[in-house]
């Protein structure tokens, strides 16, 4: 019997012909590696450049409509991590996002984060507090526009990502003060 489920758990897990899973990368950052000061926020004390880092993906289902961005904290130290980005409606065609990208001229929408501005917001943690993670993920949607808008709270996005997204890849990138 064990045999059996065994030789059932594989089958399940290889699809012949199904495509690829989605892949994020980027020429700025590497998973697992300590992001460079340029993409630390200039603001609560620190004093890094802000700059978004360059990002591209490969392999979204054919069903995407659009992308959303998010780069989350999970290491923050506030019981529920932290937001340093949001971006939705990335148009479809759209695989790549060059490193300060205007989101505004892509047609994309950048949604409130917790350091209470939209935009991007840069790696900041407390001095002291150790090494933080920032999982900076891509995610395939089947709407080309979602119906979220710059004031809609980080959650409600996480849980609407959550519920909709085809697929999602995530690239984690670490960052010590």
């Amino acid at each position: 019997m064990k045999r059996l489920t065994f030789s059932l758990l594989i089958a399940s897990l290889y699809v012949p012909g199904s495509a690829a899973a989605i892949e994020i990368s980027s020429q700025d950052i590497q998973e697992g590696h300590p992001m460079a000061k340029t993409f630390e926020f200039s603001g609560w004390g620190c004093d890094g450049a802000n700059q978004s880092p360059q990002l591209m993906w490969k392999n979204a289902p054919k069903e995407t409509k659009s992308f959303a961005i998010t780069v989350y904290d999970p290491d923050a130290p506030t019981g529920s991590g932290f937001w340093h980005w949001i971006v939705l409606d990335i148009p479809a065609n759209v695989t790549q996002l060059e490193r300060g990208v205007d989101i505004k001229k892509l047609g994309g929408v950048e949604v409130g984060i917790d350091y209470g501005t939209a935009g991007f917001g840069g790696a900041c943690p407390p001095k002291g507090h150790g090494m933080h993670r920032y999982q900076f993920t891509v995610w395939a949607l089947p709407e080309a526009k979602l119906e979220l808008n710059e004031s809609t709270p980080a959650a409600v996005v996480g849980f609407t990502l959550n519920s909709i997204a085809l697929d999602k890849a995530t690239l984690t990138a670490t960052y010590t003060r």
